[in-house]
């Protein structure tokens, strides 16, 4: 059932090699130019325990790009052997650094995040995700490697050449993002095969916030168990967090990390239980330690504990991010709203797009819904009695009227990784 003894360690135990860990940590991190300035003059003895890491400052994405490229390794450079990097599109990317050590930590913590949902050596895992700087190709990939399976790196896209190698080499774990199983169903379908018939039970799903409606909806039309993870770069990328096989939170590995959960506001923490910002400090990293870094995922911890018997606290899954609000005649909004109501509903498809958009000096939301074939009927009455009730449903949800468009299958553009969800395009309609 367990794939390492620290999964079930006593919480007394496994607090005590947090502070030991945190303490190796800042000794680790003020090698680097960044933390030889940030934590100058503080003591590692005055931690006594995890919860005096609210001792250390915040460390931001800001501070991340600030540094870009070299000013947060706690090595010389030689030491490192791999990099992965966001893409730096909204100013200079946020690089991060790993020596062989990291990697061989981060797999086995991938390694043990898949045996925890079911995952065995036996097992044949393909990976649908793209590789090269993105982490969750590359995490999954030595992950699964490490547990033993046979992997198969298929990479994003071309589902025809998927579909022939689920089916030639009885692939029995899938590595997809949520947005990208919505439409894989729909082609396995339309390739005459019925999801019931294939050979796969696991879908490892993550990379980007989805609600527990979308994940239904995956395990619907697949007819597969789809577990929720969690993970970001700045942390290694997956293998932060996973779903056990009783999926009731996903535990979140506290030998490899802090977890707190802040007031995105003011920086205090929330009442246990209160959904806001993870905040996140590596433990075992020693080429580029990250401490108290505001991931601006939005979360809870998950009170009481999980009857898989692990110890490590569990988190919900991420509902948005404190930067994704939206905020529409004084209301704030976030997507994952959105998206909770629509794929509620029965005859909404696999995709959807909300648009901001501006009509005079009044900003409006246009939300354009795919509908199933078996829906999207010729009777425009029927039509607009389905927009207005999806509209209604939204200000239920959002207390925002949006504008309601219906479009037919597969008609809304799909991106090549990641879904995006929210287009602004005020001002420039």
């Amino acid at each position: 059932m367990y794939y390492d003894p620290v999964e079930t360690m006593d919480r007394a135990a496994l607090e005590a090699l947090q502070v030991k860990r945190l303490k190796e940590t800042i000794e680790i991190a003020r090698r680097s130019p960044f933390y030889a300035e940030r934590l100058k003059g503080f003591d590692p003895a005055e931690i006594t325990s995890p919860a005096d890491v609210t001792k250390l400052p915040f460390t931001t994405k800001d501070d991340l790009r600030n540094q870009y490229p070299h000013g947060l390794l706690a090595r010389p450079l030689e030491d490192f052997v791999r990099l992965h990097a966001s893409s730096g599109t909204t100013g200079s990317p946020v690089a991060i650094f790993y020596t062989q050590k990291d990697l061989d930590t981060w797999a086995d913590l991938m390694a043990r995040s898949m045996y925890c949902c079911g995952c065995r050596r036996s097992d044949v895992l393909q990976n649908t995700s793209g590789y090269g700087l993105f982490t969750g190709g590359l995490g999954i990939h030595y992950g699964s490697e490490r547990l033993g399976m046979l992997t198969i790196p298929a990479g994003a896209g071309n589902t025809k050449r998927q579909i022939k190698m689920i089916c030639d080499h009885q692939v029995t774990v899938l590595h997809i993002i949520p947005s990208f199983a919505l439409y894989f169903a729909q082609k396995v379908r339309e390739a005459g095969y019925d999801p019931k018939d294939m050979p796969w039970r696991i879908a490892l799903i993550g990379a980007e916030p989805h609600t527990e409606q979308a994940r239904a909806k995956i395990e619907e039309l697949m007819h597969i168990k789809a577990y929720n993870s969690y993970g970001l770069s700045e942390m290694n990328g997956p293998g932060v967090a996973f779903e056990c096989q009783y999926q009731k939170g996903m535990h979140l590995w506290e030998d490899a990390y802090i977890p707190e959960i802040i007031n995105p506001e003011t920086g205090e923490h929330v009442a246990e239980g209160e959904v806001g910002e993870l905040v996140m400090t590596t433990l075992t990293r020693e080429g580029m330690p990250i401490i108290r870094y505001r991931t601006r995922d939005l979360t809870r911890f998950l009170p009481g504990h999980c009857e898989c018997g692990r110890t490590h606290r569990r988190i919900d899954r991420i509902t948005g991010r404190a930067d994704d609000m939206m905020i529409l005649k004084g209301v704030n909004i976030y997507p994952m709203q959105i998206e909770q109501c629509l794929m509620a509903m029965p005859e909404v498809g696999q995709n959807y797009l909300i648009e901001l958009i501006r009509e005079g000096v009044s900003d409006q939301m246009r939300v354009k819904v795919e509908i199933k074939d078996e829906y999207f009927v010729e009777d425009m009455r029927a039509l607009q009695g389905l927009q207005k009730r999806i509209a209604k449903n939204l200000c239920s949800e959002i207390l925002v009227t949006p504008r309601v468009e219906l479009c037919q299958s597969d008609s809304i553009p799909k991106a090549e990784g990641k879904a995006v969800r929210v287009v602004d395009l005020r001002g420039k309609e």
